[in-house]
């Protein structure tokens, strides 16, 4: 009587953004489907395959960590993601510890070349080049190019998207989950050097997208989150600057799904249309994550972005005109090149008036490959770290003074998960792990309350960001199977 052989596992383990979990989740697919064990644990795998982040200094040094502490393991250690795009060979050399660095065009053939890593074989590293090159210059004609986009499901395009595989494996059963719109950008900011190895910008088709989202619901996602580089340029390269306009209520009207929020937006790109749409659908989280970056015109100009404090203020003004209880979040870099103490009292003067819900802080420092990293007039490191601490400071106050405002008012709150009785969830101006949580205690049995339930409750206190609440009623309940 014969055994079948074992197959070979493979953990993937995933640093940086929402992203490059979605990446994670087509390798892993890709993997499954070819029979390897997949899985996210790196402690008994053969090979541990790192999708590593590449954004900032202290991201690259999170995968580099990660990626020596699995080959302490005994297992295969093989690094993707955007570190390893980025840097390449350059990435080999330096941490032979790697058994193999891949780039994006490694990921359709996946499975052979971990197979390869698996015998011994020698897989050689990438030499890195702008992605942006690969695809044409006009938008409109990037559908036609051969091109490895991460995260796009690769399909023989006559298939209807319906009855096209999903190719993605989800790691666990959160109601929650990334949905990727595009990948991407074609926007030049300074400090930012993205663009070079995600490639320019490509959106994928709203029949795809659609169809990816009933299959998550039907795997008991209840929420989407749709992120991307840039999701105000979805569209553009199909020829519509309406299309997430037109996409949302689609997407929220699909069966299961009870809550879809819209992520990184330009504010230079948000239209009036889309604030009314994000701010007014029912099933659409009325929630702005606008990438403000700073609100000093000098500094923006300088990081080739566009807005100042008094646009930012109007654009704000106006979600909230659609919806006073609107959420709003943004990230703020501090500290860049020619930054002067005016430019610092300009940004705090829009902090203290924009009642933003969440804020990201940031501590400039150069980027290999960057246009800012040429530029003259640097701030000091003791000067960066005295405006970080000061910035960071007053934005955890408002932030706390903003989520003390809530109290009293009615939230609805996506449980995420039940701990000890103890259910915690988001209310719509909260996002998964970036923007502080809500507790729902009391009221009608909380302790009753499953993962996935919708629920809408009173804000009795606030703790920081996080909120306290009595929930009151049930929107819409998960329906267990079997």
């Amino acid at each position: 009587m014969s055994t079948e052989a074992r197959k070979p596992s493979v953990a993937l383990l995933t640093l940086g953004c929402a992203r490059n979990e979605v990446d994670s989740e087509e390798l892993a697919a890709r993997l499954a489907g070819d029979g390897w064990q997949v899985s996210t644990d790196g402690s008994k795998a053969d090979v541990v395959l790192v999708n590593t982040c590449g954004f900032v200094e202290k991201a690259k040094q999170d995968s580099i960590e990660t990626l020596l502490a699995a080959s302490e393991t005994g297992a295969k250690v093989v690094a993707a993601g955007c570190m390893a795009e980025r840097y390449g060979r350059d990435l080999a050399q330096s941490l032979p510890e790697a058994d193999a660095v891949l780039g994006f065009d490694d990921y359709p053939t996946i499975s052979a070349t971990l197979n390869a890593v698996l015998n011994g074989e020698k897989v050689e590293a990438h030499v890195p080049r702008d992605r942006r090159e690969l695809l044409p210059i006009a938008p409109v004609e990037r559908k036609a190019a051969k091109v490895v986009v991460p995260g796009h499901t690769i399909v023989d395009s006559a298939t209807p998207a319906h009855l096209k595989p999903i190719l993605r494996h989800r790691f666990d059963k959160s109601p929650v989950a990334s949905l990727k719109l595009a990948s991407g950008c074609d926007r030049r900011c300074s400090f930012c050097a993205i663009p070079s190895f995600r490639g320019a910008f490509v959106s994928r088709t709203p029949d795809e997208l659609l169809a990816e989202a009933e299959w998550l619901a039907q795997s008991g996602v209840r929420e989407l989150v749709l992120v991307s580089e840039n999701s105000t340029s979805y569209g553009k390269d199909f020829g519509d600057p309406r299309a997430l306009e037109k996409l949302l209520p689609q997407l929220a009207a699909v069966k299961g799904i009870v809550r879809v929020r819209a992520s990184y937006l330009q504010p230079a790109e948000t239209r009036p249309g889309l604030v009314e749409v994000i701010a007014t659908t029912p099933g659409v989280a009325p929630y702005f994550d606008l990438s403000f970056q700073h609100s000093s015109e000098p500094v923006l100009r300088r990081m080739r972005r566009f807005g100042s404090t008094e646009r930012f203020l109007d654009l704000l003004e106006s979600a909230r005109k659609f919806n006073p209880a609107a959420g709003a979040r943004s990230n703020f870099i501090v500290g860049f090149p020619g930054e002067t103490k005016a430019d610092v009292e300009e940004l705090i003067r829009f902090l203290s008036e924009a009642r933003l819900d969440a804020v990201g802080v940031f501590d400039y420092s150069d980027e290999d490959g960057t246009e800012a990293a040429g530029f003259d007039k640097k701030v000091g490191a003791a000067t960066i770290k005295r405006r970080y601490e000061k910035v960071l400071s007053l934005s955890e106050e408002l932030c706390a003074q903003r989520a003390e405002e809530r109290i009293g008012t009615e939230i609805d709150v996506m449980v995420d998960a039940v701990i000890g009785g103890v259910a915690e969830g988001r209310a719509e101006h909260q996002a998964p792990e970036v923007d502080g949580s809500t507790t729902l205690t009391g009221g009608f049995d909380a302790a009753a309350l499953k993962p996935g339930d919708l629920v809408r409750a009173k804000v009795v206190r606030a703790e920081g960001v996080d909120l306290v609440a009595e929930p009151v009623a049930m929107l819409s309940a998960v329906v267990m199977s079997g």
